[in-house]
């Protein structure tokens, strides 16, 4: 297995490890509980860097982009579709010919001409060379950075005062920095300016993450990596900082109504799913607003399944396997289960649910956890819909729902948070 720079350091600390998109990494220190709920009161740092980088440059990079990734960049940003620009990124996928999930990725523009696409752990390498498949007459640079960076995650309502305290001239760094905007350049590929810390090391700061809470994603020189990691726990000491392992990672995506690659989205078209924003459906809802790989495929498709969020009743799951079933209130088979995890920072009060960070919670209320995650299945189905989910050891009942965890803050605007 590979390892990243963290991996001596996780484990003189004990951390329960595993494989993961071919890297041996955490999957929880104290707890999977602990570390979820710390996210979503204090702040959880999550090595990271596993993920891989792609940077496209040149002067054909916006069209090959434009042809190979998801989104319009030319009307992206914001209710108003303003198109990407520098200090920006975006959420889409990248398909096959068939409208079939290649990977998810974030794509930053660095400049006019200069993009990085940041994808899943060990996707560099399969992404770097489906932009090459599309490049013939583009004249442009592809370049694969796996393991040639190191990141981490910052996530929780405490996490810019954590950063507040290392970064030079933090009031310059947060300044207009809003969801899904960054700061600086990325490590070993030309970028702009960007943030650094009080020792001198320059950092990427994005304004994004993946537990739906408020947080950043940092970008450093892989020799950097370790200093960073221990100087923003040193620094988020006082503030309950907690080093957070993959299963919080796991349980507050999913909570956060967000999918894994390769197992909520994948080998199977790109439609009837909470996540389909990230194409560029034009005014009708009928047809894209640009040509790309994999578009003409959707707009043609007929019959493909759905893929719903759930929420249950308790905090029982069931495992994900080929046996686990979907059963409607008929008692019959309509699909697969493809995540189902515990959030552990919620809890219902009669029919309703709150977080932990839910501002209006009632008095005194304690989140027990609800098991959430997402199902495949051949009909479309209402909120509130009642479906069982079976696997070889249990039944456990959950319900559709268009949302899961409420309150998240990962759009809130920074100066509340600060």
């Amino acid at each position: 297995m590979k390892t990243t720079p963290l991996n001596a350091w996780h484990r003189r600390q004990g951390a329960n490890m595993a494989e993961f998109g071919g890297y041996d990494m955490p999957l929880w220190y104290s707890s999977a509980k602990n570390e979820h709920l710390s996210v979503l009161t204090h702040a959880g740092l999550f090595d990271t860097s596993h993920m891989a980088g792609v940077a496209v440059e040149g002067p054909d990079a916006f069209a090959l982009l434009q042809r190979c990734f998801s989104r319009d960049l030319t009307r992206c940003l914001g209710p108003l579709n303003h198109p990407l620009k520098p200090g920006r990124c975006v959420y889409g996928v990248f398909l096959n010919e068939e409208g079939h999930v290649v990977d998810d990725a974030i794509v930053y523009q660095l400049g006019e001409a200069r993009y990085l696409c940041v994808v899943n752990a060990g996707m560099g390498g399969v992404i770097a060379q489906h932009l090459t498949q599309y490049a013939e007459g583009f004249n442009v640079s592809i370049h694969d950075l796996t393991d040639r960076v190191g990141k981490m995650d910052i996530q929780g309502p405490l996490s810019a005062k954590v950063l507040k305290a290392l970064l030079k001239d933090p009031e310059k760094v947060f300044e207009n920095m809003i969801y899904f905007s960054f700061k600086g350049g990325f490590p070993g590929f030309d970028g702009p300016e960007g943030p650094v810390l009080l020792d001198g090391i320059p950092i990427l700061l994005s304004r994004s993450g993946y537990t739906g809470e408020f947080g950043f994603e940092i970008f450093t020189d892989l020799s950097h990596t370790v200093e960073v990691w221990e100087r923003l726990l040193k620094a988020g000491e006082v503030l309950g900082l907690t080093p957070c392992g993959l299963a919080a990672r796991d349980s507050l995506r999913a909570g956060a109504v967000l999918p894994l690659s390769h197992q909520d989205i994948g080998h199977w078209p790109f439609l009837n799913n909470p996540w389909t924003f990230a194409l560029p459906y034009d005014d009708t809802q009928k047809g894209f607003t640009k040509e790309f790989v994999g578009g003409q495929a959707l707009l043609d498709m007929t019959g493909a399944d759905y893929t719903l969020p759930f929420i249950g009743k308790d905090l029982r799951k069931v495992s994900i396997d080929h046996e686990t079933q979907v059963l409607d209130k008929n008692q019959e088979v309509i699909g697969t289960v493809l995540t189902c995890v515990s959030d552990m920072g919620i809890g219902r009060v009669g029919d309703t649910v709150y977080s932990i960070a839910s501002p209006d919670k009632p008095a005194g209320f304690t989140p027990r956890g609800l098991s959430c995650g997402f199902v495949k299945v051949h009909q479309n189905l209402n909120e509130g819909e009642a479906l069982e989910l079976r696997d070889g050891r249990r039944a456990i009942r959950v319900t559709v729902t268009y949302d899961i965890r409420p309150d998240r803050t990962a759009r809130v605007p920074i100066q509340k948070m600060l």
